[in-house]
């Protein structure tokens, strides 16, 4: 907290009235970049106009470029911070969660005759694969994104074509 108050020019006491302590700092942290990171996956994964392929290679690639750009703060917030500050850990588990929720709602509503509890395993299976797997990447940078991205969208339209319709 003093080396980030000294960074900004302010005084501890002032940071601390802003966001109480630090684990108020870590979820303001979390709200401002988390956001920005559903808001493009969103963006990607509701596209009408493309095909499941195409959609789910433009996701899992905008993912793979956010998280590899902002490597330090992806790594902040999904681990470091969820390590030390319980609330911030259920805040990052809820965001995950929702967006398991919103993309099993995709699936349900595009796929056609898709059982909608069937359509909201796979979209929390797919975020939880993703998620997983872009970690085990930003170890590896030895391994080309466009493999990893296309072995990604090959795992999901496999299970999309193996639906078993209501």
């Amino acid at each position: 907290m003093a080396a980030i108050a000294a960074e900004a020019g302010i005084t501890k006491p002032i940071l601390y009235r802003h966001f109480g302590d630090k684990s108020g700092l870590y979820q303001a942290l979390a709200n401002r970049h988390v956001n920005v990171v559903i808001g493009l996956l969103r963006e990607q994964f509701d596209k009408a106009d493309a095909d499941l392929r195409g959609r789910a290679r433009s996701t899992i690639t905008a993912y793979l470029d956010m998280i590899g750009s902002n490597l330090n703060l992806y790594r902040f917030l999904f681990h470091r911070a969820g390590a030390e500050d319980s609330r911030t850990h259920s805040q990052m588990a809820a965001i995950v969660r929702g967006l398991g929720e919103e993309l099993g709602e995709v699936i349900a509503a595009t796929a056609e005759g898709i059982d909608p509890v069937r359509a909201q395993v796979l979209g929390h299976a797919f975020v939880g694969m993703v998620q997983a797997t872009g970690d085990w990447w930003l170890e590896h940078p030895e391994v080309d994104r466009t493999e990893v991205v296309e072995g990604l969208v090959s795992v999901i339209v496999a299970a999309m074509s193996a639906t078993v319709p209501r």
